[in-house]
């Protein structure tokens, strides 16, 4: 029994070896070239995972094969593009690995306009329209600080407000004094429990500077390619951590 298993141990890596050079001289001799190119790729790829699989735990391979189906799947459904630099007026600046963006624009002479703006932090649900009645639709949202000032020595007025995917709404109105502020300074009501024809002013004063309804939809296309984005390199960041 001794003897036939040191001759197996023998004859297996002659064979492996064998079969092996036997395919690869097949593929070479393919008469269709891209065919014998893919085919090639293929063999490279099932060695490498194969040489990786003998280094790793069963659990760490079943872990890293499903991070290449989830990346695979992402970047072929729904690839993610480049991210825009502008908007309108505003300049856009990305903060890869960052949960907020920054836009900026100058408005008149005298004001610069700063909007920083979140990844999406949270929804609310609404009854379905249209033919499908039935169940709800899932909004979601995203936080805004918008903050114009018009000089080193002036106060700031800021606006805390919520982008939906279709509509801009206005939460608070803040006049920040910077490096000034009291401990516990008073922050204004809610913006909602403001006389109506108050509200309205404030709303075209922000419409006049491009913050409105649009620049809410084009944040909601923004941050969705954001986060296929910082998905697909969060997932290689855990890819490359299982691999060490």
């Amino acid at each position: 029994m001794a003897r036939l298993i040191r001759t197996a141990r023998t004859a297996l890596p002659f064979f492996s070896c064998c079969a092996s050079k036997t395919l690869v001289n097949a593929v070479q001799r393919h008469p269709n070239p891209p065919l014998r190119k893919a085919i090639s790729a293929s063999l490279f790829h099932s060695r490498h995972y194969a040489s990786e699989a003998l280094s790793q735990s069963p659990m760490e391979a079943n872990i890293l094969r499903i991070i290449r189906n989830e990346v695979e799947y992402q970047s072929e459904y729904a690839p993610p593009q480049q991210p825009a630099m502008k908007f309108e007026s505003f300049t856009v600046q990305d903060r890869p690995g960052e949960q907020w963006i920054t836009m900026r624009r100058r408005f008149g002479d005298t004001e610069d306009i700063k909007i920083e703006v979140t990844m999406f932090d949270g929804y609310e649900t609404a009854p379905k329209t249209g033919d499908d009645s039935s169940g709800e639709d899932v909004r979601l949202h995203l936080s805004m600080l918008v903050d114009i000032t018009k000089g080193d020595d002036s106060k700031d007025l800021e606006f805390l407000c919520s982008a939906w995917p279709d509509r801009l709404e206005v939460q608070k109105v803040y006049v920040l004094e910077r490096d000034r502020m009291p401990a516990k300074p008073y922050m204004g009501p809610d913006f909602r429990s403001l006389n109506g024809r108050i509200q309205q002013r404030f709303s075209e004063y922000l419409e006049a500077r491009g913050v409105n309804d649009e620049l809410s939809v084009f944040l909601h296309q923004y941050m969705m390619n954001k986060d296929r984005i910082e998905l697909i390199k969060w997932l290689g960041k855990v890819k490359s951590f299982v691999e060490k």
